[in-house]
């Protein structure tokens, strides 16, 4: 796989690209915002770079790293994940109402970073075949209450309104309103939506689901059951 890592510290640059290159990724390194979306961009020949994820840094010399993920976001739907110091709540939502699929706070483990990169890419994946099966675009819709959620072309709508929503908060959204009112244990959530294990994941959980309510505008639409899981509240017509 190719990533293009967004990183102005040549020293972090340099070991992570190793690490990586350990596990078979092809690195390409942008040591600030302008690079990176100059990366992004089609050639002359109008070939597009073909990158499996981002890794962008939000510490930049030349531009906010959040300005660049939401120019990035305008350019290409290649996974990004935010690779950060800013570990609090409000900036973690900040970064994925930008359009951001993961958010990994440093320091961290080189494993779990790893981790990440192959569930975004696996998502990414899945989500680019089930766009070419051809689905109908009146395919199998939820409605709950002003929400509609159609899962063939990955919409969410209040009231008509259109919702973006990032592939995790989509596919968080969809699990939950299949079963409304059913309890989902974080252990469950987080196998289904990440794919992965409980351990290290259970404040993505917790930052997704804030990022729902807020994006939704229903602080209500989902409850945290304590010490079990999550429910969707199916709001009122």
């Amino acid at each position: 796989m190719r990533l293009l890592l967004v990183e102005d510290d040549d020293h972090v640059a340099a070991a992570l690209s190793a690490i990586l290159a350990k596990h078979g990724f092809t690195v390409t390194h942008a040591r600030n915002g302008e690079e990176a979306l100059q990366a992004v961009l089609p050639t002359a020949q109008g070939e597009r770079p073909s990158y499996g994820v981002i890794l962008l840094d939000l510490g930049l010399p030349d531009q906010d790293g959040y300005q660049v993920c939401g120019r990035i976001r305008k350019l290409t739907t290649t996974p990004v994940i935010m690779v950060t110091a800013r570990g609090d709540v409000r900036s973690r939502i900040h970064g994925l109402n930008l359009g951001a699929d993961d958010y990994v706070v440093k320091p961290y483990d080189p494993g779990e970073l790893l981790a990440r990169i192959h569930a975004v890419s696996r998502r990414n994946a899945g989500t680019e075949e089930a766009a070419g099966t051809g689905a109908p675009a009146d395919g199998t819709q939820l409605r709950l209450g002003s929400v509609t959620i159609e899962l063939p072309t990955r919409r969410v709508s209040v009231d008509g309104e259109s919702v973006p929503l990032t592939r995790k908060e989509f596919d968080l959204l969809a699990l939950l309103a299949q079963r409304p009112g059913v309890v989902f244990r974080r252990e469950q959530i987080i196998s289904e939506v990440w794919r992965t294990s409980w351990e290290g994941t259970g404040r993505t959980l917790e930052v997704h689901v804030a990022s729902l309510r807020s994006k939704l505008r229903m602080p209500t639409l989902i409850e945290t059951v304590r010490g079990v899981g999550y429910r969707l509240v199916a709001p009122a017509a």
